[in-house]
């Protein structure tokens, strides 16, 4: 069952994630989703810890790469060395179940399309040969939101790739003193152990994708990403690919919830991590101190819900 699967994992990701609960599930969704996760928030909240210990809890194969201005896309994808009798290509650290991009905005548009085939389509084309990734194959990346110096902003193509965006949060003053009490001695992340295996993971991805979803909540789906269109402080509203991300982390939620059916409320907790970061404000309306997470809150609050009538 999903349910029992998940809570294996937030269990044990929680011996090193102190709360966080809601970017955990999120996350969590969208990997059973078969999708990307674009981790942001201020340094010092836990990203890159979170996608250790989910790569450690799920048994995945795990690489990191920090992102750099000189980092160049061979470092990612792999090159081509001379042997003695040929060329030889060596892969890069993209070859894995799990990679970490840490701090992806640091790096050039040059480097950062490098990871595009490879978020859409599980391979990389090198050298006029294209290679397949290990599946199941996961992208975690974090930004600073707020840190403008020697970093790249991320260009819509590469966010759409994203199914969602989650921001971390400061912990309260209990779980910020919890952390402080675990930390005394070895990290935790240092004795973490598998709970899951990247088969299990992936038999699990197939189940979250029959979780059941009314021919009305598609249609509620359809009305959200569409009214995101047709917004005035907008330029660019959500694509086709983020009706498919929303139905795909509803779905995820749902079964992590121990539900076989998707409710009108999963679909509203997954809008604002699936759309948030696929609209493109006008400047005019970034002066005025609008946010793409207030204006899906106020799409969910304009789109009626279907009600199910007996």
């Amino acid at each position: 069952m999903i349910k029992d699967f998940a809570d294996r994992i937030k269990q044990n990701v929680a011996k090193v994630i102190v709360g966080r609960e809601n970017t955990l599930e999120i996350t969590l969704a969208a990997i059973l989703a078969g999708g990307h996760v674009l981790l942001e928030d201020v340094p010092g909240t836990g990203k890159t810890m979170l996608a250790r210990a989910l790569a450690v809890s799920l048994g995945l194969g795990f690489k990191r790469v920090q992102f750099t201005p000189d980092l160049l896309p061979s470092d990612v994808t792999g090159v081509s060395v001379y042997r003695g009798t040929g060329f030889e290509f060596v892969q890069g650290p993209v070859f894995t179940n799990l990679l970490l991009a840490d701090e992806i905005n640091r790096a050039t548009p040059k480097t950062q399309s490098a990871l595009l085939e490879a978020m859409a389509e599980g391979q990389v084309s090198a050298d006029g040969e294209t290679r397949a990734l290990p599946k199941p194959f996961i992208v975690i990346a974090t930004q600073n939101p707020v840190e403008m110096d020697g970093t790249y902003r991320l260009p819509e193509a590469q966010l759409d790739r994203f199914l969602v965006r989650c921001n971390v949060g400061y912990p309260s003053a209990s779980e910020e003193l919890e952390v402080l009490h675990r930390l005394r001695g070895v990290h935790p992340i240092a004795e973490l152990q598998s709970v899951s295996s990247a088969d299990e993971l992936i038999a699990t991805q197939r189940s979250a994708r029959e979780v059941h979803l009314e021919a009305e909540l598609r249609e509620y789906i359809v009305r959200l990403v569409h009214a995101s269109r047709g917004l005035a402080d907008v330029y660019l509203g959500a694509s086709p690919r983020a009706s498919l991300a929303l139905q795909g982390v509803a779905q995820g939620l749902a079964a992590i919830a121990g539900r076989e059916f998707v409710l009108p409320d999963d679909i509203k907790r997954a809008a604002i991590p699936v759309l948030g970061h696929r609209l493109m404000l006008r400047a005019e309306a970034r002066l005025r101190g609008v946010t793409s997470e207030s204006l899906v809150k106020d799409i969910l609050a304009r789109v009626p819900v279907p009600v199910e009538t007996v």
